[in-house]
């Protein structure tokens, strides 16, 4: 029986962009499947804020940030915490993407005409001892273009491809099944469905039309994750975050749904690191969705005062920015699924970006006029455009009104105005001096000792309750699903693993379906930045291992 394609590449999102990229490459014919209809070309990356985690940068050692491949690997150890025996190829998975953070990362993408925003951002700042969880220094690099801009040279060599007869891409297939025949895997089995003229990101129908069958000597599955299916969420939801959250906003599309993974791991693959899982904790419900449950994240600034469900402040190191994972756990262990930020307009002002393409206008437009007016902006708009609009804004000249609205939004009322108001005039005295007991005001004047930091993301240390820096601002923050970490394992050539440990023949994996390598290659915590990277690395080796066992 002749073969239909060299390789069958599953999931048409980053990942599977720069597997097929890399394939036609080296000359091989390749046959790429989505679910989506093709107006969502790109998968989850089109969305995305475009961060990218580099170490020792020609960005960074402008900003004057010193650091080197054994910071990042110290860094990386600290925060991952491998502790299991299933963790031995996702350990070896974060050596090798280290190295390659480290080194050719930059170049390659910038010689495929990649650039990046001069500042970089400080994410996962950690809080805890040298070798704990954190970024020792600032590595978040922004795409300049974001998502979109970080797509477009994969795009556009797989469009070329494509013209010259090697790449043929096939919408609306969902697969259903992997099928073995003489000793590997090559038959790729599943339904055609109803075409779809929606927008991207929006629910696509699921009526079958009919069926198909393809043969190819390789399938490379990159079908990303289960973030946008909170049965499954929940279902692997693990005992040490406490319960799953009853209410949860949706950080990615409802076609990121993990069926994928079930189909692979009926094939004789080996899923792992199923309960490690990355959600966000400052997740807002979009004023203006584009899929259901549409939420978005608030990339914070240091400053914001952050308060548990009753009003009481979150411990120590858990400020805005610090441990995503951490402030999950006490979270979900508070018998709350919301927390706020209480903050005024000049905080919002320069603290506040919302992360995603489609809210950074600018950035991904590419405007350095946009920027420039973002920066000078009294609140930049798309945050105004929530402040104005969103369900989980409260904005009001003093305290009683605050907690007014506050107690609004919740089933009961929780916050209490008295104890609201101790809270904020106690850290507020504390800025009377230079110095202070308050770790978050510590942690503050930290930030702006670093360059980035004092010039667009963390405002002079002032009082919230200052009349002239007011109003008053609260902000509902609710769990936004996000990332999958742990999948399938592969080894480092990103063939896919048996539950004996021996390759499935014919099948690989890449991207957010092999936990972005190895089956996890972040552990339990990500340093950020590092989700589109492992696309890129995870995609490109899966890519060029496939082209050179189908030679």
């Amino acid at each position: 029986m002749a073969y239909d394609a060299d390789v069958i590449v599953i999931g048409a999102g980053l990942a599977g962009l720069v597997a097929t990229a890399e394939l036609v490459e080296e000359g091989r014919r390749v046959i790429l499947l989505d679910q989506e209809p093709e107006q969502s070309l790109g998968g989850q990356a089109h969305w995305s804020f475009g961060g990218l985690f580099f170490v020792d940068s020609p960005e960074q050692r402008r900003m004057r940030i010193k650091d080197s491949h054994a910071l990042a690997l110290q860094d990386w150890m600290g925060t991952a915490g491998f502790d299991r025996d299933e963790d031995h190829w996702p350990r070896r998975w974060a050596e090798a993407y280290v190295d390659f953070a480290a080194g050719e990362k930059r170049s390659w993408l910038f010689e495929q005409g990649v650039r990046f925003f001069p500042l970089v951002g400080w994410a996962e700042r950690g809080g805890y001892d040298a070798m704990g969880h954190g970024n020792s220094v600032p590595r978040f690099h922004i795409t300049w273009g974001t998502g979109p801009g970080l797509l477009a040279p994969f795009v556009r060599r797989v469009r070329a491809a494509e013209e010259r007869g090697l790449v043929e891409m096939r919408f609306r297939h969902r697969v259903t099944g992997l099928e073995r025949s003489a000793g590997g895997v090559d038959t790729v089995t599943g339904e055609v469905l109803d075409p779809s003229d929606i927008e991207r990101g929006q629910p696509s129908s699921r009526t079958v039309t009919g069926s198909f069958e393809l043969r190819a000597q390789a399938v490379i599955v990159t079908s990303g994750g289960i973030g946008g299916n909170h049965e499954l969420v929940r279902e692997h939801w693990p005992e040490r975050l406490g319960t799953p959250p009853e209410s949860m906003v949706a950080g990615v599309p409802a076609h990121v749904d993990g069926l994928m993974l079930g189909v692979t791991e009926r094939a004789g693959g080996r899923l792992i690191n199923r309960d490690r899982m990355w959600h966000y904790t400052e997740g807002l419900r979009n004023w203006e969705p584009i899929w259901e449950q549409h939420g978005i994240r608030i990339l914070p600034g240091p400053s914001s005062l952050w308060l548990d469900a009753t009003g009481k402040r979150l411990p120590v190191p858990l400020f805005p920015g610090f441990d995503t994972l951490g402030t999950l756990d006490h979270i979900m262990h508070s018998g709350h699924d919301h927390t706020w930020f209480v903050l005024n307009k000049r905080i919002i002002a320069k603290e506040f970006t919302l992360s995603g393409s489609e809210q950074n206008p600018d950035l991904t437009g590419r405007s350095v006029r946009g920027v420039v007016e973002r920066a000078r902006a009294d609140v930049p708009g798309p945050v105004k455009a929530f402040m104005d609009n969103g369900a989980d804004f409260v904005v009001k000249e003093n305290i009683p009104d605050l907690v007014r609205g506050m107690n609004a939004l919740t089933e009961e009322p929780l916050i209490d105005e008295a104890e609201l108001r101790r809270t904020l005039v106690a850290r507020d005295r504390e800025l009377a001096n230079p110095y202070t007991k308050d770790l978050q005001i510590t942690a503050l004047r930290g930030a702006r000792a670093y360059l980035g930091d004092r010039l667009i993301r963390a405002v002079a240390p002032h009082r919230i309750l200052d009349p002239a820096a007011g109003p008053l601002i609260a902000v509902k923050l609710h769990i936004l699903t996000r990332k999958t970490l742990g999948g399938l394992e592969t080894d480092l050539s990103g063939r896919v693993l048996t539950d004996g440990g021996q390759p499935l023949p014919g099948v690989y994996a890449a991207g957010e379906a092999a936990g972005f390598g190895g089956g996890g290659l972040h552990g339990y915590r990500s340093l950020e930045g590092t989700f589109l990277g492992g696309c890129l690395f995870s995609g490109r080796t899966a890519g060029r291992a496939a082209a050179r066992a189908v030679a």
